[in-house]
């Protein structure tokens, strides 16, 4: 009996490792650094995301993609996600500067995930060039390689056309073509066996984990077969014996459908689309009021705090593509959008992870954007431009930098400082104003009403002066910003301004003066 139990704790401990992000010095939060090159990310985790207070970047696909030039003035960003084999060469830089990235990242605590698009590889064009100058035709890739017998095929599939036609099968979602891309067999030993190589090479290289893309269109059993064979994580970079990789994957689930986010938490976290499109609905006040995020989480039908990976956009649905449709809040309603971030980093729900994007310029017809393949800032030659940095910390050539937001580069600390702390002090005012605290180190008040906050409410902190860190800083003893004064009894009294460009204020332990 003994060693039964043995064995099942041995197992238990190895699937939740694969829920853990390896975060350093109790960081809390991933930035997606979208389209970066390899020796920016490196960069920035030495000069900002080290500093203040990131516990990881996740990083886009940094295997060879195929090279799409299909009358567009700039190639798509969703060429990345058209693998042509696993050498480590694409626009954001070759397998060098990636090595280079990962180590320098670690060595100021900031963990690598990548993007790992494992589901399939390219669709559509036929015949090409990848970044790395693999040739590939129809089923042969040749830098992998791959031949047709590594895919799923009509014996595998069960639509006429090869394609999805119908999410209320599990097989057509799982062994069908996802929008025309070749669809990997990974129930095939061979396919395991590269797709293993390609991980645990990255692995070797010091990333702690990865973003699995289109896991919704794999079985969990195939993907189980793959993880488990992967190695440890390298102890070289600072990762403990024995460490798993973090996994966190890609299942859209809104419900309804026959594969569901739950069939895949045994794995690892699993992306929460629904409060993407919830946390919009609330904020934009459409059929909901902010008093009612009061049991945000489980108790409005997500994922268990402990499975969830959460966000406000991602790179697809800040452009309308997958889960939330208009719902979604994105940098350019940058009012709500802030607040929204604020609230999600606030709140002790998940792993969150903040966008950082580039801009485009939007194309609206019929409700959808026609701009919506654009591809990062680029030279004459379709070489990515460097992320620049203006003296104010926002960035230039054409990056919108959310993560540099003082509003939200200042709630991932928020986060940080709160770790481990429930919610307490609930406030309302039966609407859309709300406050509370994070146990006796932080406080949030959010004001998405139409009329000024004005109330005496609880914070859960000692008496003092703090500095409210959405409009401001504490530098060299003093507020940049707001001063909010904590009795003694541990109320404030506060005063938000509805018509204010961020009406709410944060404060924590951190912050005090």
């Amino acid at each position: 009996m003994s060693k039964t139990i043995a064995i099942f704790a041995t197992l238990l401990a190895l699937a939740s490792a694969q829920h853990d992000p390896h975060f350093l010095q109790n960081r809390t939060s991933v930035v997606h650094l979208f389209e970066w090159r390899w020796n920016d990310i490196a960069e920035e985790c030495e000069r900002f995301l080290g500093p203040y207070g990131y516990g990881g970047v996740q990083t886009s696909p940094p295997n060879e993609n195929a090279v799409i030039n299909d009358g567009h003035k700039t190639r798509p960003w969703w060429e990345r996600y058209q693998p042509v084999s696993y050498k480590l060469e694409t626009r954001s830089g070759n397998e060098e500067e990636f090595k280079s990235m990962v180590r320098r990242c670690n060595n100021v605590g900031v963990r690598v995930y990548i993007d790992a698009v494992i589901n399939h590889m390219t669709g559509g064009t036929g015949s090409g060039t990848g970044t790395g100058g693999s040739n590939f035709n129809g089923l042969n890739y040749p830098g992998v390689p791959y031949s047709s017998y590594d895919f799923n095929g009509q014996g595998n599939c069960p639509s006429r056309s090869g394609e999805i036609e119908n999410y209320n099968d599990a097989n057509q979602v799982r062994n069908c073509k996802l929008t025309g891309l070749n669809d990997l067999n990974q129930g095939n030993d061979y396919v395991r066996g590269k797709l293993i190589e390609y991980l645990n090479r990255v692995i070797s290289y010091g990333v702690a984990g990865f973003r699995v893309d289109a896991s919704k269109h794999m079985w969990p059993g195939d993907m189980k077969a793959i993880f488990d064979r992967l190695n440890n994580l390298n102890t070289e970079h600072g990762f403990a014996s024995g460490a798993r990789a973090f996994l966190f994957q890609e299942v859209i689930d809104n419900g309804g459908e026959a594969v569901g986010a739950g069939e895949y938490t045994s794995l690892g976290r699993v992306t929460e689309f629904k409060a993407c499109a919830r946390i919009g609905d609330v904020f934009r006040r459409s059929n909901q009021q902010l008093k009612y995020v009061k049991n945000w989480g489980a108790g409005w039908g997500f994922l268990a705090d402990g499975n969830a990976f959460v966000f406000v956009d991602n790179h697809d649905n800040q452009r309308g593509h997958g889960a939330g449709g208009a719902s979604i809040l994105t940098f350019r309603l940058s009012k709500l959008y802030k607040m929204a971030q604020a609230f999600f980093l606030a709140w002790p729900y998940g792993i969150t992870r903040v966008m950082s994007s580039y801009y485009w310029d939007q194309n609206m017809q019929g409700g959808a954007d026609q701009n919506d393949w654009v591809g990062p800032p680029h030279d004459g030659n379709m070489n990515i431009l460097p992320v620049s940095i203006n003296p104010d910390m926002t960035c230039g050539n054409g990056w919108n930098c959310e993560h540099r937001w003082r509003q939200i580069y200042n709630m991932v600390q928020f986060r940080n400082v709160a770790k481990g702390t429930g919610m307490n002090d609930w406030w309302d005012n039966n609407k859309d104003q709300i406050a509370f605290s994070r146990g006796d180190k932080g406080f949030i008040a959010i004001n998405n009403d139409d009329y000024p906050l004005q109330a005496t409410i609880k914070t859960g902190l000692s008496g003092g002066q703090y500095c409210d860190v959405i409009s401001g800083n504490l530098v060299n003893g003093q507020c940049s910003g707001k001063v909010i004064t904590v009795n003694n009894d541990g109320t404030c009294s506060l005063n938000i301004n509805n018509a204010d460009e961020d009406p709410m204020v944060a404060i924590h332990v951190n912050a005090k003066l």
